[in-house]
């Protein structure tokens, strides 16, 4: 799996995502510090919100294959300034999280994260599930096994006979 960085403000789902892409289960758990698990890096957003220390951010996202800009389906703002993304050495992917919040209008967020550079945007709830398995998707490399695969081998094979 390629390594990805998640960045984006307080409470929009970074950590949440990060249970959801793991297969662990969803419970809050503040992100005080930047977090490297084997293929997420979980970023707290107080670094994408403070000018000093979004400098970290940039140094941390040499460490991942890919950068995740997230931005929550119900927030008033977005964070990303126009075509930031140009300015990133990676693959930079948009990710719009809480779909399912019942003020979510993940359209204005999508267009704020196309605004700000990103070509490929997914929409995710972590809760329902919806959207997670194509981030894996855009994830995988070569040789990666995903659990539905796994599913898909372990599966009986019938053969129907023509006699």
């Amino acid at each position: 799996m390629k390594k990805i960085i998640l960045m984006g403000r307080s409470e929009c789902g970074k950590t949440t995502l990060r249970q959801a892409l793991k297969g662990d289960k969803i419970h809050y758990h503040k992100t005080q510090y930047i977090n490297h698990y084997d293929v997420v890096i979980d970023t707290p957003g107080e670094y994408a919100e403070t000018n000093r220390l979004g400098r970290a951010l940039a140094l941390y996202s040499y460490e991942a294959d890919v950068v995740g800009l997230l931005i929550g389906a119900q927030e008033p703002y977005s964070l990303f300034p126009p075509c930031v993304t140009a300015s990133s050495a990676r693959p930079v992917i948009g990710i719009v999280t809480q779909i399912d919040h019942p003020d979510a209008n993940p359209d204005r967020a999508e267009s704020w994260l196309r605004l700000s550079g990103c070509e490929e945007v997914f929409r995710v709830s972590a809760y329902t599930g919806e959207g997670i398995w194509q981030i894996l998707e855009y994830l995988r490399e070569d040789g990666d096994v995903l659990p539905w695969d796994q599913e898909e081998a372990e599966r009986p094979r019938v053969v129907l006979s023509t006699k």
